[in-house]
């Protein structure tokens, strides 16, 4: 999952998958650092997928699924629909992901949204 979404990495879409909101954003903004950090990620992503491996567990809210959805469509609420959030998800659908902020708002915390899901303790602190 994690090269399917380097795939868009320029945007930052893989460094938010792995949990990493901060460099995410600046990947988005400077277009993958000019697409030199984006290039060197290529080499980064096991790493960082073992790194995430350890902070998320699976359950029954598969952390994949909910990635997809929101990437290819957080403004119609379909990974907020798949983690069991109707009111929420339809709010997205009739608004367009609340105007593009709850989307942005959804890739600084879908992974811990998931772990929730999941009955876990949500991570703490920027990673």
């Amino acid at each position: 999952m994690g090269y399917i979404l380097w795939i868009l990495g320029f945007m930052g879409a893989h460094r938010f998958y792995f949990g990493r909101p901060v460099s995410g954003t600046l990947y988005f903004f400077t277009l993958g650092l000019f697409l030199i950090g984006w290039i060197v990620d290529l080499f980064l992503i096991p790493s960082m997928d073992r790194s995430a491996d350890i902070r998320y567990r699976e359950g029954d809210t598969n952390y994949n699924i909910a990635w997809i959805l929101l990437t290819f469509l957080g403004i119609f609420g379909a990974h907020r629909f798949y983690m069991g959030k109707w009111l929420s998800g339809l709010l997205y659908l009739l608004t367009g992901g609340l105007l593009l902020i709850g989307v942005i708002y959804d890739f600084w915390t879908l992974n811990d949204q998931v772990s929730e899901n999941n009955g876990q303790a949500p991570a703490t602190g920027l990673r």
